[in-house]
């Protein structure tokens, strides 16, 4: 460090900020570094302790030596040598006292030499991952560094959560609502645990998925280092794709199969990073992978018999009914041209709400358990039922007792509960087409669109007798939906949670053009405001699909509170999020569970704060609402906001 040509200066202190006999830990020029001022000397020491890496600045000098705070070691304040002349001293920088401060020297920064997670990180985004939610911690510090190149570059968008479990969820949503996999980063052992819960929403509602999770060095893996846990077996069930980055690994070769796992299979793919393979210099020419010639076209036609097979059981159907669910999500043109040719309603499932607009003509909104009456009459008045993308879920209800046509991609899923009549193994916008091709010279069925008007007349009029009810403790949550149904843009992307909040939006809400993301199979409470994360971050990119639209989630003060501190992540990111929160002071829907199955009602009742004002208090917008007749003003005030907004409306537990 003689060369002083070579040298960069950067001042550590102010002149009277450390006093004498004692240490700093400062950070300059990306370097951490013990400032010690001893003997009216002022010194620079590597700040790692040479035994494990303690922080010699947060120590203190004790008779003339350096103390490590975490085991004791002692070096010389201004030398860095250690006592009895031991060469397990600590490297000094050179020192200046400047009248406005104290600089230290260090070495001119040299060219950053391309590590392995550098090609790993320019391989995800070769493949379209243009997310990462997650935590920066100890054991992921080099992938991370990689990361944030991919983000400086303009490559990647990078959201700092306050849960690992949000990140997790937010990257399911952004898979559900985009088709295209988002990374969630985690540190070892209980970063990388706390990623499980969404991960495992992401596995049962297929969506694809890039979990990133660090590892303690490979040398003490096994016998239980610090934060170690066996992630592969961890994450083995959860993960269709699982691997570790070794020294010796293909690096950009796991990114390829990782990734296209997720996409494939739609689901989790999941890569562990030892720590110290994160910073391993890549192999001179080294290249990223990419997806072409990687990775398949989709669009597989069922077999001819199966073909044959419903094209005769829908020709001589006269009330066909059609009942979508989420895989249908982006094949709806195909489904509603197929549906408006044969007069068939179409119902969905409530994890396929609004894939059709409840005001389209054969529009019947959601079936089952969090359904209208409107798609229940017309299963039950249905002579065949066409089922495209839905998984036969005891909460969906779908009859056992009429013929069935049955459309999925996934093989296993035909007829994965009971015996089906047609098995249509294939894609469902391409199996629609074919099947309007077939049916195009005319079918038995009937003209239904005049009785689905006559239901929805039914309903809405029942709509408004609930909402004129009241018990004088809260709103009722028909009120809340209507209000909401008028107010929300007709193609937002809804978040909705767990709970009674989530039977009402599925009963209420009337759909035009919204795209609706929620935790289906899981039934995980707390997903609707992570999943804003991840619907917010689809509209900043230019994607026409989802760009610029409006965000808005939905939950319960049950639900709202598992992830409370994710509230500020968008407050930091400027999300332009409108939560809506029903607060009722109870996870109401536990208690109606117990009601039901005659327990006694027990430890369900909630203790809160005021959510809009903790919203304040983050920064952000807050609005508490007790009267119902200001409701349509307080959503348009925060929908109006820009930036994260919350309306606090305080619900009656009862009337849902």
């Amino acid at each position: 460090m003689s060369d002083k040509l070579n040298i960069v200066w950067e001042k550590a202190l102010d002149k009277d900020e450390l006093p004498e006999g004692r240490v700093k830990s400062v950070t300059c020029h990306r370097v951490n570094i013990c400032m010690s001022h001893f003997e009216g000397k002022y010194a620079a020491l590597d700040n790692a302790c040479p035994h494990q890496g303690g922080p010699l600045g947060e120590g203190s000098i004790e008779n003339g030596w350096i103390r490590c705070p975490w085991h004791g070691w002692d070096f010389h304040p201004t030398t860095g040598n250690s006592p009895g002349g031991h060469d397990d001293g600590v490297d000094t920088f050179p020192v200046e006292v400047r009248d406005d401060g104290v600089y230290v020297g260090f070495p001119a920064e040299e060219e950053h030499v391309r590590s392995v997670t550098d090609v790993m990180a320019e391989t995800m985004t070769n493949w379209g991952v243009r997310w990462v939610f997650g935590m920066v911690g100890h054991s992921n510090l080099g992938l991370a560094d990689a990361l944030r190149r991919q983000t400086s570059a303009g490559k990647l968008g990078y959201v700092a959560i306050r849960h690992e479990g949000a990140a997790a969820f937010a990257c399911s949503a952004y898979g559900k609502l985009t088709g295209r996999p988002a990374a969630c980063l985690g540190i070892a052992g209980p970063g990388a645990t706390n990623l499980l819960t969404g991960l495992w929403d992401a596995n049962v509602d297929r969506s694809p998925v890039l979990a990133l999770t660090g590892q303690v060095d490979t040398q003490v893996m096994g016998p239980g280092a610090f934060q170690e846990i066996d992630l592969q077996a961890a994450f083995g069930k959860v993960a269709q794709f699982t691997q570790t980055t070794l020294h010796t690994s293909k690096h950009a070769e796991l990114v390829n199969l990782a990734c296209k796992s997720a996409i494939l299979n739609r689901g989790v793919s999941h890569l562990i990073f030892p720590d110290e393979v994160q910073v391993l210099p890549a192999a001179e020419g080294a290249k990223a992978g990419k997806p072409e010639g990687r990775i398949t076209a989709r669009e597989i036609a069922p077999p001819e018999d199966s073909v044959e097979d419903a094209v005769k059981l829908l020709k001589g159907a006269k009330r066909p009914v059609i009942i979508v669910g989420h895989g249908s999500r982006f094949h709806m043109d195909e489904v509603t041209a197929l549906a408006e040719m044969l007069n068939a309603p179409v119902i969905t499932t409530f994890k396929g709400k609004g894939l059709i607009s409840d005001h389209h003509p054969l529009g019947c909104g959601v079936l089952g358990r969090s359904g209208t009456p409107i798609a229940s009459w017309f299963m039950n008045e249905a002579d065949c039922l066409l089922v495209m993308g839905a998984s036969f879920s005891n909460h969906t209800g779908i009859t056992p007792k009429k013929p069935t046509i049955q459309v999925d991609y996934d093989a296993l899923a035909l007829g994965r509960f009971h015996a089906v009549d047609v098995l249509c193994w294939g894609e469902v916008g391409v199996t629609a087409r074919i099947l309007k091709e077939r049916l195009a010279s005319g079918t038995a069925a009937i003209d239904q669109r005049g009785e689905v008007a006559d239901r929805w007349k039914i309903w809405r009029s029942e709509k408004q007798r609930r909402e004129a009810e009241e018990r004088g403790h809260g709103i009722h949550s028909a009120t809340l939906f209507a209000a909401m149904t008028r107010q929300v843009d007709k193609n937002a992307i809804m978040a909705v949670d767990v709970g009674n909040n989530t039977y009402s939006f599925g009963r209420y809400f009337e759909c035009t053009d919204q795209a609706v993301l929620m935790s289906g199979y899981l039934g995980s409470i707390g997903f609707s405001l992570p999943a804003a994360l991840g619907a917010w971050c689809a509209t900043q990119e230019e994607d026409p699909l989802f760009k610029g639209r409006q965000v808005v989630s939905v939950s319960g003060d049950g639900g709202f509170g598992q992830y409370l501190g994710d509230w500020t992540t968008t407050v930091r990111h400027n999300m332009n999020i409108t939560h809506v929160l029903l607060n009722n002071c109870e996870l109401g829907k536990i208690s109606k569970e117990q009601r039901s199955a005659h327990f006694d009602v027990w430890e369900t009742s909630l203790h809160n704060p005021s959510f809009s004002g903790y919203a304040e208090l983050c920064g952000s917008k807050g609005i508490r609402v007790t009267d119902a007749a200001k409701l349509d003003d307080a959503l348009r005030e925060a929908l109006d906001h820009d930036g994260p907004a919350l309306v606090e409306v305080m619900t009656d537990a009862s009337l849902i």
